[in-house]
């Protein structure tokens, strides 16, 4: 018998492995089938049965997507140092990648949020992380 929700256990297990707000958010979209729309998590899904892994992963990414769009600039310009670290890629390619991606970062409930806001949030992230490479070019 298993005390935590699926979302609960997602969210303290395997997402608290993940760097980052949006990293997780990164992972989470990495999961979903974009045709099909559903999500594929082998552990959760063993554990919980589909119908409660699909929700929980889909609740999930929801939320994350506007943690992402609440969440300050400065707050996310670090976030995306320690998510592009965790890959060892440098900031503004890994902005660059995640908006090249920006459709399959999206959750299918935006919860409110709007694609065209969290696209704004990646064009700023992506001119910050360009000033900070040119304010640091490497030695």
């Amino acid at each position: 018998m298993t005390l935590k929700s699926a979302l609960e256990d997602l969210l303290a297990t395997t997402l608290a492995a993940v760097s980052g707000i949006v990293g997780k958010l990164e992972y989470l979209s990495s999961l979903r089938d974009p045709q099909k729309g559903s999500y594929s998590h082998w552990g959760l899904t063993r554990v919980y049965g589909d119908g409660a892994a699909q929700q929980a992963l889909a609740e999930a990414h929801s939320l994350l997507f506007l943690r992402v769009l609440r969440t300050s600039l400065r707050t996310l310009r670090g976030d995306v140092a320690v998510s592009s670290e965790a890959l060892q890629m440098p900031p503004e390619k890994y902005v660059e990648n995640l908006r090249n991606h920006l459709p399959a970062l999206l959750p299918q409930d935006l919860g409110g949020g709007s694609a065209r806001h969290f696209s704004s949030v990646l064009h700023a992230l992506s001119s910050l992380a360009k000033t900070r490479r040119d304010a640091n070019p490497p030695a």
